[in-house]
């Protein structure tokens, strides 16, 4: 188990924490019993196309507490993200019926004079500035590979600032070199919030955190059947809705990889219970996940009547699906829990799984808990995924493998990457709300929605009529991992 330390101010790296990794080929077994072997090593490239950044991750979660503000200690450059992240939060405003508002998105403007001499007075003028003009209920501070190198006291100024504006001023340290792992940003977004804006409890309530990122309110009628009310975090809540996450009966987590963290964080500190089987994805594992939430919250009785009403309701449903499905092949690029649940929830619906491409891979969540290993529960219930690979986003490597595999579809979860499926003629899905495919109606959504890119494959076959590929004829007829060092050495058990 990951021992969470409130006292520093950094969270330790995904690498060291959990010994995640980026580079990884060959199959979905052979990786899960490297990562029980407790010797995985982590494959390095000789040659990287692009990379994740902390500070996007940490950005992404911290930017849309709604009367908060964030200021970016960096150069310019690193705003550039501003305007997503602002649409983002609009669009969520009007799906929640929030008054409209603008992002309070900041930016130190780091200069080249700045490394020279230090940014911290210029940090210090930014926090006084924006307190003037928007007063908020706390402002975070998130670091950047040039605040980070310059050696700015960024927890000093945050510190001195606290006292003398008496609002919480917060320090989230998510410089992009630290980490090689993008999603030990959401790590640093947590433990800024868990050290300075989280209260001790003073009671217990009703309320179970969701910890999810801006997707879709599925939680609330299953709550409300148990006696309980959704809390979801961290996006589009108060400051004082998250001072009292430590109040709550219980912790969910959407995609362990996003809240590994908070989770444990949370059980450690406030003994708030981790529910911790894997995500509600697939008939298994929702089966599985249902059952461990009524354990947590003693409500084992209802949660077998729900089972069986919502069996009775989509199995004959599911069953429909799969004879549609029946002989189709799917490739799968996403984030790491996020996309093994997929794996689960595809190979349910009927579908042959040639391979995946998985952004990075954590052995162990921060729990501890072998049952929550997402991609064990997937192999052991539904078997082997072949061309099984942890690829940090590289889309040479991508694309040399879909030329291939050539799958009848891909599902993928970030946007940029759907454009190599259409020009091969795949039918590429996206799926941006990532509490679409959760639970029992999750199934039947998704198998919906695969459906329907599939008998609606006419444009991406013009589009590979007339597009042409960036890579050469001599690169795809390459080993697709030719760049991609030794695997690992382990002891199989």
């Amino acid at each position: 188990m990951s021992k969470v330390n409130l006292k520093e101010p950094k969270v330790v790296i995904r690498e060291v924490r959990l010994g995640s990794i980026t580079g990884f080929e060959g199959t979905a077994c052979k990786l899960v019993q490297c990562s029980r072997s407790g010797k995985l090593k982590d494959s390095v490239r000789s040659f990287s196309q692009c990379m994740g950044c902390s500070s996007l991750n940490a950005f992404c979660q911290l930017s849309m507490i709604t009367d908060a503000a964030v200021i970016n200690h960096a150069p310019v450059g690193c705003s550039g993200d501003f305007f997503t992240f602002n649409f983002v939060y609009r669009v969520g405003q009007m799906e929640r019926n929030l008054p409209p508002a603008m992002g309070r998105y900041f930016n130190t403007n780091i200069e080249e004079k700045d490394t020279i001499f230090g940014a911290t007075q210029k940090l210090e003028e930014t926090i006084r500035e924006v307190f003037c003009r928007i007063r908020t209920e706390a402002i975070f501070i998130t670091t950047s590979c040039a605040s980070g190198i310059i050696g700015d006291d960024v927890e000093a100024v945050a510190n001195h600032l606290s006292q003398e504006l008496g609002i919480p001023v917060v320090a989230c340290f998510c410089e992009g070199f630290r980490s090689k792992i993008w999603t030990t940003g959401f790590d640093s977004a947590y433990h800024s919030i868990v050290r300075k804006i989280v209260k001790p409890p003073q009671k217990k309530s009703n309320k179970v955190n969701i910890i999810n990122f801006w997707g879709s309110h599925v939680f609330d009628e299953l709550l409300e059947k148990l006696g309980y009310e959704a809390e979801y975090i961290v996006p589009f809540s108060t400051v004082s809705q998250l001072e009292r996450i430590s109040e709550a009966a219980a912790t969910i987590e959407v995609c362990p990889t996003l809240g590994t963290y908070l989770g444990a964080a949370l059980e450690q500190i406030y003994g708030v219970p981790e529910i911790k089987s894997p995500p509600a994805y697939g008939l298994a594992g929702t089966d599985n996940w249902m059952r461990e939430l009524g354990r947590v919250l003693d409500r084992e009785a209802e949660i077998e009547n729900i089972i069986k009403q919502e069996h009775e309701k989509v199995l004959p449903q599911i069953e429909k699906y799969r004879s549609k499905l029946k002989g189709k092949t799917a490739y799968i690029t996403a984030g790491a829990a996020h996309g093994h649940a997929l794996i689960s929830l595809l190979k349910d619906l009927g579908l042959e799984v040639r391979g995946a491409a998985i952004f990075h891979h954590d052995p162990v969540y921060d729990n501890g808990d072998v049952t929550s290993d997402v991609l064990a529960h997937s192999v052991d219930t539904y078997g082997d995924v072949e061309n099984y690979s942890v690829c940090s986003k590289q889309a040479y490597e991508l694309v040399n493998i879909l030329n291939r595999v050539k799958p009848d579809i891909m599902i993928a979860r970030h946007g940029g990457i759907t454009l190599w499926g259409a020009k091969f003629g795949i039918p590429t899905l996206l799926v941006g709300d990532e509490q679409f495919s959760f639970g029992y109606q999750g199934i039947l959504n998704y198998a919906e929605r695969i459906l329907e890119t599939l008998d609606n494959r006419e444009f991406v076959t013009n589009l590979a009529k007339h597009s042409t590929m960036p890579y050469t004829k001599w690169w795809l007829e390459q080993d697709p991992f030719s760049f991609l060092g030794v695997n690992e050495r382990v002891e199989f058990y």
